[in-house]
C-alpha cells in the first residue's frame, strides 16, 4: 500500500485497485500519483490476475482530472511534453495488459480521469446524478493530452468524440451508455457485479458504425474540419481561445494514424499549456477553487428555504434551490406571480432533470405559500422583492419575530447597503446579503454581502449555504453596488455614452467582443432590462460620479425596456437582437473598447482600494464569474498587471484629457505593482 493506492484480490482472482489519495477528499492525477499507479500496474501484471478493476475509495467520485495546480507552475513546453509522454507510457501499459481491465466510475470522471478510464478495456458507471464524464480541457485552454483525443475517437467515432472534446460538457452515465462511452450504466450498488461480469464474460469491444467512422476519411476531413471551425467560431474567436482550433487541426492532420496522433497530442498540448491563454484560464480555475474553499469554515446545512418574492429573481432562486434538493416555500402578495414562478420552475426542472419522476419529485418540493407559513420552519429566508428600502424594512419587521433563532435572514438586494435595510430590526446584525445574478440557473456567482456587525459564524454559514446550492460564494462589503454591479455599471454607462455620441450599438458591442467579452454591453443592458439598469445607475450615480445618461431614462419612460418588451437599444425578435453588421476601422474599435474596459478596470481598482473584497484575486474572481469578463484575460486586475502600470496610466490620462474626470485614475493605482 502507498499514499495513493491499495489493491485487494477476491476469491475469483480479480484485482481491485482502489485510488484513495491520503489526506484529500478527491483523487487527482498528480505526477506522483501517476508514478504510483504505474508501479501498481507492474506489480498487478506480475500476479497474473483474471482481471483488474480500477475504482475510487472516495465518495466524491472516480478521478477529478489531472493536477491543474501543477499546470500553473510548469516551466516550459519541454517540461510539459515530458509529463504528457510519461502519461502516454503509463496508459499504454494499462491498455496493453494481457487480462481485461474495467474502470468502475461513480461521481466525477473528468479530463485525465476519463482518459485513464478510456485506456481500460471496459467501463461501468453509476446512474446517480453526481456521476459525470467529460473532457473539460478546452475550458483550461488545452485539449485532452493523456491519449484522450486518440482513444475517444476510436471508441465513439470521429464527430461524437470531437464534439465532446470541443464542448467541454460532461455527460451522465445514461448518456455515456448511449454514446458507448461505457458498457453499463447501473445503480451504484450494482457496479461491482457489472464489473465482475465484464471480466468473466469478456465481451467484444465496441466498434463505432461506419457512419461514425466515415468523417475521419482523409478526403472528408478537410471539409468536416471547416464545418467544425465555423461552429466553434460562433462561440470563441481563435485569437482569444486557440485550443478548440488546435484540436480540430490536430484531428484534420493526423486522424487515422494513432502514433502520429499521440505525437501531435504531446506536441500541441504542451505548447498550448504554457501559452498565455491557458495560463490565464488555469488561474481562473484556481480562483474558482479558492471561492469554493471559502465555505470550509462552516458545517451549516439547510433543508428548507423560504423565498419571499415571486418575481423573476425570487421565483428562479426558489427553483434553483429545489433543483439542488431542498424544500422551498415561495411567498408573494400576488398569487398570480406564484403561478408564473411555478410554471417557470417546471420548465427548468424538465430541462435539467429529463426524468419525469425526478421532475415530479422536484415539483413536490416547491410549495406556493401565499400566507408565508413556511417562515417559521425555514433554515434560510431569502427576501427577493423589488428594490425599495421601506418595503424591505417593513417586510423584515414581519419576518423577524416569526423566524427560527438559528435561521439565516438574507436579502437579494442588488445595490442597497445592508446597514440601511437593517435599521429597524431588533437584531440588525442578523441580516446578510445573498445577491444572486440573472439568470440564476446560468450565473455561477453569489455575493455574500456583509455588514460591520455580522458575526463571523453567520458569514461562514451563508457562504456554506451558497456553495451547498452549487454557487460560487464571494464575501463582499456592504457598499452601494457591492462589487459586481458597481464594476459593471461604468462599463455599461460608457457604452450608453458612446450611443449618445452617435456610435452604433453593433459597433459598440463588436468592440467589446473583440476584447473578449462574451456579450456586448448594449445587448447585455437590453437583456438585463433597461429599467433595472436605470434603477442601479441612479443608486450608484453618486458613488460613480457619473450622471445617468438621458437616453437611458428616455428609453425607460417610453416603455422600451429591452428584450422583455421587444424594444430597447435593439429591436428583439423571438429572443434575438436584430443587428446590422458593423464596418468600423479596427483602430476605432480599439478606442471604443478602451473607453469601456478601462472604466471597468478603474472601478475594479477602486473596489480593491476600498477593500470591498480582500484582494486582487477575489476582485478578478467576482468580475469574471459575476459579469463574464473575458476569462482568457484572467480578470481585470490581472489584465492591468499584464498590460503594465505605465501603459494603463498613459491610457487613462489621454482619455481623461479628452473626456473628463470619469477617466481620472483611481488613487489605488499609485500603489499598484506590476
Amino acid at each position: 500500500m502507498n499514499r495513493y493506492f491499495r489493491v485487494d484480490y477476491d476469491d475469483r482472482q480479480i484485482a481491485w485497485l482502489y485510488f484513495d489519495t491520503q489526506d484529500a477528499s478527491t483523487n487527482v492525477l498528480t505526477e506522483e500519483a501517476l508514478e504510483a499507479f504505474d508501479q501498481q500496474l507492474i506489480s498487478i501484471a506480475q500476479a497474473h490476475p483474471k482481471g483488474l478493476v480500477i475504482l475510487s475509495a472516495k465518495e466524491s467520485g472516480f478521478i477529478a482530472g489531472a493536477d491543474v495546480k501543477a499546470f500553473a507552475t510548469i516551466p516550459s513546453p519541454e517540461a510539459a511534453k515530458k509529463l504528457i509522454l510519461r502519461a502516454h507510457d503509463i496508459f499504454h501499459r494499462l491498455e496493453a495488459l494481457s487480462f481485461p481491465s474495467v474502470a468502475l466510475i461513480h461521481g466525477y470522471c473528468l479530463g485525465g480521469g476519463l482518459e485513464l478510464a478510456l485506456a481500460c478495456r471496459y467501463r461501468v458507471a453509476s446512474t446517480e446524478m453526481s456521476t459525470r464524464l467529460g473532457f473539460p480541457e478546452t475550458h483550461l485552454g488545452i485539449f485532452p493530452g493523456f491519449g484522450g483525443s486518440v482513444r475517444s475517437i476510436r471508441l465513439l467515432g470521429h464527430l461524437p468524440a470531437i464534439q465532446m472534446m470541443l464542448s467541454a460538457r460532461s455527460v451522465s452515465a445514461r448518456t455515456a451508455k448511449r454514446l458507448h462511452l461505457v458498457e453499463f450504466a447501473v445503480p451504484k450498488r450494482q457496479l461491482k457485479n457489472a464489473a465482475r461480469r465484464l471480466i468473466l464474460e469478456q465481451p467484444a469491444a465496441h466498434t463505432p458504425p461506419l457512419s461514425r467512422r466515415l468523417p475521419g476519411n482523409a478526403l472528408l476531413r478537410p471539409f468536416v474540419a471547416r464545418l467544425l471551425r465555423r461552429q466553434v467560431a460562433r462561440h470563441a474567436r481563435p485569437e482569444h481561445y486557440p485550443a478548440p482550433y488546435a484540436l480540430i487541426d490536430h484531428w484534420r492532420k493526423h486522424a487515422g494514424h494513432a502514433a502520429r496522433m499521440y505525437a501531435s497530442e504531446a506536441r500541441e498540448v504542451s505548447t498550448l499549456l504554457t501559452g498565455e491563454t491557458a495560463q490565464n484560464l488555469i488561474r481562473v480555475f484556481l480562483l474558482q477553487d479558492r471561492l469554493k474553499g471559502l465555505a470550509e469554515k462552516s458545517d451549516f446545512t439547510a433543508r428548507h428555504v423560504h423565498v419571499i418574492g415571486g418575481g423573476v429573481m425570487g421565483g428562479d432562486i426558489a427553483a434553483w434551490c429545489v433543483l439542488k434538493g431542498l424544500v422551498v416555500t415561495l411567498q408573494d402578495r400576488a398569487p398570480e406571480h406564484l403561478g408564473r414562478a411555478v410554471s417557470r420552475a417546471h420548465k427548468l426542472f424538465r430541462k435539467k432533470l429529463r426524468d419525469r419522476y425526478q421532475v415530479q419529485n422536484a415539483m413536490d418540493r416547491l410549495i406556493a405559500d401565499h400566507l408565508g407559513t413556511g417562515i417559521k420552519k425555514a433554515d434560510v429566508i431569502i427576501e427577493a422583492i423589488y428594490e425599495d428600502v421601506k418595503a424591505k424594512q417593513n417586510l423584515y419587521r414581519q419576518v423577524e419575530p416569526v423566524m427560527k433563532a438559528s435561521a439565516l435572514l438574507a436579502s437579494n438586494t442588488s445595490s442597497i447597503p445592508l446597514e440601511k435595510l437593517a435599521e429597524h430590526l431588533q437584531q440588525p446584525e442578523r441580516l446578510i446579503g445573498l445577491h444572486f445574478f440573472n439568470p440564476v440557473a446560468k450565473m455561477p456567482l453569489v455575493e455574500i454581502v456583509t455588514q460591520a456587525g455580522n458575526p463571523p459564524q453567520l458569514i461562514a454559514d451563508a457562504t456554506r449555504f451558497a456553495k451547498g446550492i452549487g454557487k460560487l460564494p464571494l464575501p463582499v462589503k456592504s457598499h452601494p453596488g457591492f462589487l459586481v454591479n458597481r464594476v459593471l455599471m461604468p462599463y455599461l454607462l460608457e457604452a450608453v455614452t458612446l450611443l449618445e455620441e452617435g456610435v452604433s450599438a453593433t459597433e459598440i458591442d463588436e468592440a467589446a467582443l473583440r476584447f473578449g467579452m462574451p456579450m456586448g454591453p448594449v445587448e447585455l443592458a437590453d437583456t438585463v432590462g433597461l429599467d433595472i439598469c436605470l434603477s442601479v445607475a441612479e443608486k450608484l450615480s453618486e458613488t460613480l460620479h457619473n450622471p445617468v445618461p438621458e437616453s437611458l431614462r428616455r428609453q425607460v419612460e417610453a416603455g422600451h425596456l429591452g428584450k422583455k418588451s421587444g424594444q430597447g437599444y435593439y429591436t428583439w425578435d423571438k429572443g434575438s437582437a436584430q443587428k446590422e453588421k458593423p464596418r468600423p476601422a479596427p483602430e476605432q474599435l480599439g478606442h471604443y473598447g478602451d473607453r469601456m474596459i478601462l472604466r471597468l478596470v478603474n472601478e475594479s481598482m477602486a473596489c480593491l482600494r476600498e477593500k470591498i473584497v480582500d484582494d486582487a484575486g477575489l476582485v478578478d474572481a467576482g468580475v469574471i464569474f459575476g459579469t463574464g469578463f473575458a476569462p482568457f484575460r484572467g480578470g481585470p486586475m490581472h489584465y492591468a498587471e499584464k498590460t503594465g502600470k505605465k501603459e494603463i496610466l498613459s491610457k487613462f490620462r489621454k482619455l481623461e484629457y479628452t473626456y473628463g474626470n470619469r477617466f481620472t485614475p483611481d488613487p489605488g493605482w499609485e500603489d499598484f505593482q506590476t
